[in-house]
């Protein structure tokens, strides 16, 4: 349960930090309340994942998915461009999860 939990903590930042280049430096209400709506919702959900993993691990699985996902989005919605260095480091972060995921015996599983 507690990997949905940081599943959708992850998907609720990822909505928030969009939402947040759609807010236009918070000009826009609908998009900005979006922002602080989705932030809460993704710090409350990171609260329960706690109560089974450590912050250390918890905090480097959410922000590194975060990271990819923002950045896909940003390529896919917003039409920001990733060169070789960005991809590759991308890759990194990745890698570094997965790392996380199937090795580290700090991740519960």
């Amino acid at each position: 349960m507690h990997y949905i939990y940081l599943i959708c903590a992850v998907i609720a930042e990822t909505i928030g930090t969009a939402s947040m280049q759609a807010s236009q430096q918070f000009t826009k209400p609908l998009p900005s309340l979006v922002v602080v709506v989705s932030y809460a919702v993704s710090f409350y959900l990171l609260s329960l994942t706690l109560k089974f993993m450590p912050v250390g691990v918890v905090y480097a699985l959410w922000s590194g998915l975060g990271i990819v996902l923002i950045a896909l989005i940003g390529l896919a919605v917003f039409g920001q461009k990733l060169d070789l260095p960005a991809v590759i480091g991308l890759g990194l972060i990745i890698a570094g999860v997965l790392v996380i995921n199937l090795f580290s015996h700090s991740a519960t599983h």
